[in-house]
């Protein structure tokens, strides 16, 4: 894993038209033309949040970890009001799925969030994301509740998880 840079954007698109592709195929519009873009992954990078696993020198996989909060969450009952970390903008390329790069991706999120001195993190998915959801519950991750998000019909699923 190593923060990410500029040079990766065209891999990061590509990561995401395929991810979107598939999505789509199975009615999940959580991500679309409008959100996540280009310039999204450009602000992470800038900020520095944006991370990648490589395998033979290209990247296969990206997540964002930082501590913006969406509003959205402000009305559920979380574990802990604790300092946090948010987990954002994570896909694996469709062509190297089942190697466990998600359950890597997780537990960087995981460490950097104790090398930051936070033992909690946050993270949400589509309620229709049936892959997220089975990761998330596999990496110990507790269901909160449900949230209304990006002006979608379907609902999103929030998780947590206090590390210590």
């Amino acid at each position: 894993m190593r923060k990410a840079n500029l040079e990766d954007i065209k891999e990061i698109m590509s990561i995401l038209r395929k991810t979107i592709k598939e999505m789509h195929s199975y009615h999940n519009n959580q991500w679309d033309e409008f959100y996540p873009q280009e310039k999204d992954f450009s602000n992470d990078i800038q900020e520095e949040t944006l991370y990648v696993s490589e395998r033979n020198g290209r990247p296969v996989a990206f997540i964002c970890v930082n501590k913006q909060e969406p509003s959205e969450y402000s009305g559920l009952s979380w574990s802990s009001r604790k300092d946090v970390m948010v987990i954002h903008r994570m896909a694996v390329d469709p062509e190297c799925r089942r190697q466990g790069i998600g359950r890597e991706l997780m537990g960087f999120a995981e460490g950097l969030a104790l090398r930051n001195n936070i033992d909690y993190l946050k993270i949400d998915t589509n309620s229709i994301n049936e892959k997220m959801k089975r990761l998330f519950v596999k990496c110990g991750y507790h269901f909160i509740g449900e949230i209304s998000f990006l002006g979608k019909e379907i609902p999103f699923y929030c998780y947590d998880k206090l590390l210590v």
